[in-house]
């Protein structure tokens, strides 16, 4: 059988109590010369912690609960990875559970398996979250953050970029080399206040330019590669052709660059690319994707801090235009 706490206490002599905040590291109860036969004796006879237990015993748990978003998108792992070096810096623990964007049992199935054991608190990656499985977080009393999306509901906090001002970015960013004959593809414009927020930037930006706006121009998705291969299709059907499309992911770009490529259509000379995301597959593929880039990783960092600090703000991180070998200019 496995060692227990009270079989360091008869092994040592001191209360259970007191083997306990041992080895729970819990310093002003004890002496250095106590820790150290207690370690020692725990040692010796094998001893393993079992966390969950002690966890139950002290209320506290070191242990975050990701909920991810496992829609066909690529961006996770750079949030991952930033959450996952605060985690390192802070002592915390990450598990990570899967989920779907608008299936209310699965997300709830996530969210449940999550809150089964004391976590110190979760972060949902772009999980666009049922009404019913708001309340549950709510109502759960633990401390949760959503990364990568944005709520009508002011009340739900979370860090992302400012949509608005991307969809601004990539159409001001063609507009200036000279297109005005813009799509917007792959983009969920249904169910998504992301891709809406999106688009009010592209159509401002087409505005402030004086180019009207058709809305065959304007292909819904779900951010997928397949999204960009279906915008792809429709567009080649169009009597008039685009000079430049914006891409709602690099994954709905590629979808793009290679239905185009099947069609004839050379990039960036017939048609121009810019995606938003701006991950390491912009760099993946021939041409290379003009981007407005996101910092992911940043997201990532900064909301454990905020989901252990119990901070509700509402922010965002900076988004940039990275010019590659997807775009050209228009006399």
């Amino acid at each position: 059988m496995d060692a227990t706490i009270k079989d360091i206490a008869q092994a040592t002599g001191f209360s259970i109590a007191t083997v306990s905040r041992v080895l729970a590291n819990k310093e002003g109860f004890f002496s250095k010369s106590t820790a150290a036969k207690v370690n020692k004796a725990a040692k010796e006879l094998g001893y393993q912690k079992n966390m969950a237990a002690l966890e139950l015993v002290t209320r506290r748990s070191d242990v975050i609960a990701v909920i991810i978003n496992s829609t066909k998108t690529n961006f996770a792992d750079s949030i991952i990875e930033g959450i996952q070096q605060r985690a390192a810096e802070l002592g915390n623990t990450i598990i990570i559970l899967y989920t779907r964007d608008r299936d209310e049992a699965v997300q709830r199935k996530a969210i449940t398996t999550a809150l089964e054991r004391p976590v110190a608190g979760i972060l949902l990656l772009s999980v666009d979250i049922a009404p019913d499985n708001v309340a549950l977080l709510k109502s759960s009393n633990t401390p949760f953050y959503f990364v990568s999306i944005a709520f009508r509901d002011a009340s739900l906090p979370c860090i992302c970029s400012d949509d608005r001002a991307i969809g601004y970015m990539a159409a001001h960013y063609l507009l200036e080399h000279g297109h005005t004959r813009i799509g917007l593809a792959g983009l969920d414009l249904n169910n998504s206040y992301t891709g809406l927020l999106r688009l009010a930037g592209y159509r401002k930006a087409m505005e402030e330019a004086g180019a009207e706006v058709a809305e065959e121009w304007i292909h819904s998705g779900d951010f997928s590669y397949e999204s960009g291969v279906d915008a792809m299709d429709s567009y080649h059907g169009m009597s008039e052709r685009l000079s430049a499309v914006i891409a709602g992911s690099d994954l709905v770009a590629i979808g793009l660059l290679n239905r185009a490529r099947h069609y004839g259509v050379d990039v960036p000379q017939n048609l121009s690319i810019v995606s938003i995301d701006g991950t390491s597959l912009c760099n993946y593929v021939q041409p290379t994707l003009s981007s407005v880039t996101q910092d992911f990783y940043r997201m990532g960092y900064i909301s454990l801090g905020r989901l252990l600090e119990h901070d509700d703000e509402i922010s965002f991180t900076d988004s940039h235009l990275v010019e590659r070998d997807s775009v050209a200019t228009l006399d």
